[in-house]
């Protein structure tokens, strides 16, 4: 186990099965969390997405759900790490438990917001790390596209929004599937690595019972420039995070 800096002096304790990624950083922005909002972070993993949004003071309560036990063992490690060194984490609730049966655990439209960065590879496809972690994270083993749509409609309540992450080449799933049960796409981005390169990433915002049509499309975010440094909009998203990082 180590202990990454996630800047204004919150950390997580990660370890080679559970860590963060860009994408988890740039999710977490994305959503824009209010802060009387309730918010569930689906498959939250070493728990970096509540931890990212506890920095910034935001939402008032967070539920975040793991189906693997040493995930969520590390998550209360981290919160005890960041209660220590004076930082407020009672808000965060870690919680064992299966996405897809949520729905049985909660009254429906208990929640404002929910998050999921989840599986990109659809179940059966590709080759299937030997890894249980890795497997469960990157193929849709434990749970679809599907499976977070259908519970995070009951959760969610009447204009509340699910925020994912996914590959472009699965953003028709994702549109599909958010749709096919009551959340209307409302707020989609693109991440490129460059701005000579194809997106790598799409990040979707959809509410529940929201009018069909009017997707607002934001400008794609560009992450590198040409010599390698972080664009603008890069720096604007990675500010605080980074700053700890160069004063590790």
């Amino acid at each position: 186990m180590r202990i990454e800096p996630l800047g204004a002096g919150v950390t997580v304790c990660v370890t080679d099965s559970h860590h963060f990624t860009t994408d988890t950083i740039l999710l977490a922005d994305f959503a824009q969390p209010k802060k009387h909002e309730r918010a569930m972070d689906m498959g939250t993993g070493c728990g970096t997405i509540p931890l990212l949004w506890a920095r910034d003071d935001v939402p008032k309560e967070v539920v975040a759900v793991d189906i693997q036990p040493d995930a969520v063992e590390l998550l209360v490690r981290s919160l005890d790490v960041n209660r220590a060194g004076g930082h407020t984490t009672a808000h965060i609730t870690p919680l064992l438990a299966d996405i897809r049966q949520l729905d049985e655990r909660y009254d429906a439209g208990s929640f404002d917001l929910v998050v999921c960065n989840p599986p990109y590879t659809r179940y059966g496809a590709g080759i299937e790390s030997p890894d249980p972690s890795h497997r469960i994270i990157r193929h849709e083993t434990c749970c679809t596209l599907d499976d977070i749509c259908r519970v995070s409609a009951h959760l969610l309540r009447f204009g509340g929004r699910l925020c994912v992450c996914q590959r472009p080449e699965r953003l028709t799933d994702v549109l599909d599937s958010m749709r096919r049960h009551g959340i209307e796409p409302k707020r989609l981005r693109l991440v490129q690595g460059k701005c000579d390169k194809p997106p790598k990433l799409v990040l979707i915002e959809g509410k529940r019972g929201a009018r069909v049509g009017f997707l607002e499309v934001m400008p794609t975010l560009i992450v590198e420039n040409p010599d390698g440094s972080f664009t603008d909009g890069m720096i604007q998203i990675y500010r605080t995070y980074q700053e700890d990082r160069y004063h590790e």
